[in-house]
């Protein structure tokens, strides 16, 4: 990511930490990591994390492992690298002779309890906030250029999902058919999945987030579920569509239809100005008319980005 576009983040965060009276924010990786430095690492027993002061330089902590990628984002900071065998604490300490930090922001929902912990023994009597919210919602808004990355990686995960669906015979498993989607999707372009991919089918396919099973053989009349998606330039596709094995039953293509009216509906409501609640009522308005509103188990949708579920949440409520 090139500096200037760095430093307009940054100045996100500086705005959100004056206006919440915070004295730093501190990242650690995850979707908002990424949206400023460009690049993720993965969350494993050591920490990582970047202090984002109201005003002055941000300071970086990075295991001593890691500085040969960390090197890569073009930090401009000070940075205190530390190793598995002197554990990071130190480096915690380090970061509190150079911050005088009263109350920070950070993100609750990805900031693990040690790291926490790490805080608070660095700076005894310091006030940690959640501040999730505040610092996802600087993603809601998307750059030309996430646009741009978003829409190839939908069109990665139509093209692997074209390829897959011409390959599924009967008598597979969801596991083989899986195997098939994971590799058109590396095939297409895919830099990643942005989940773990899934496929299930028959009863298995009315179950949310099911896993794929080895010992299932795939039968004509199925409904085949794929719920996946690509990731491509740091974006996340996600992509819901079910099939039938060579026929269906009237009451399959009576539940499918139902839903892809309410589909159908939600799309044709959705202008600039609408809200997530109004989009929701009019789709579950479309399915609580219908013989199937007992089976109502969730809200529309949720927004794409750098996570796989993001605002804005398309329900009832969300004004």
């Amino acid at each position: 990511m090139p500096a200037s576009d760095v430093t307009d983040r940054y100045a996100d965060l500086h705005a959100l930490a004056r206006d919440r009276g915070l004295d730093a924010i501190v990242l650690v990786p995850g979707p908002n990591f990424h949206r400023i430095m460009g690049k993720n690492f993965h969350s494993n027993e050591r920490p990582l994390a970047i202090f984002v002061p109201v005003t002055g330089t941000p300071v970086a902590i990075v295991p001593h492992l890691e500085m040969g990628s960390f090197e890569l984002v073009g930090f401009e900071g000070p940075v205190h690298p530390w190793r598995d065998q002197d554990g990071y604490q130190p480096a915690f300490n380090a970061v509190a002779a150079e911050l005088n930090l009263v109350r920070v922001g950070v993100e609750g929902q990805v900031m693990r309890v040690f790291v926490h912990h790490a805080l608070t023994a660095a700076w005894p009597g310091i006030e940690i906030e959640d501040q999730e919210a505040a610092i996802s919602g600087l993603r809601i808004r998307k750059t030309d250029a996430e646009v741009a990355a978003l829409e190839q990686a939908i069109a990665i995960s139509e093209a692997a999902l074209e390829r897959t669906i011409a390959q599924v015979r009967v008598g597979q498993s969801e596991r083989d058919v899986e195997s098939l989607l994971m590799q058109a999707l590396l095939a297409a372009g895919a830099e990643d999945f942005a989940f773990g991919p899934i496929v299930a089918a028959g009863d298995n396919s009315a179950r949310p987030h099911a896993k794929a099973r080895a010992d299932y053989a795939i039968r004509e009349g199925d409904a085949l579920l794929f719920d996946f998606g690509a990731r491509w330039g740091g974006l996340c596709a996600d992509i819901t569509r079910t099939f039938f094995i060579r026929s269906c039953s009237d009451e399959q293509r009576a539940v499918y239809d139902t839903v892809l009216a309410a589909n159908a509906a939600g799309h044709a409501a959705t202008r600039p100005g609408v809200t997530a609640h109004e989009i929701d009522d009019v789709v579950t308005g479309v399915l609580e008319a219908s013989p199937y509103a007992d089976r109502i188990r969730t809200k529309t949708g949720h927004g794409l980005g750098r996570a796989v579920h993001e605002d804005p949440y398309i329900m009832r409520g969300n004004h």
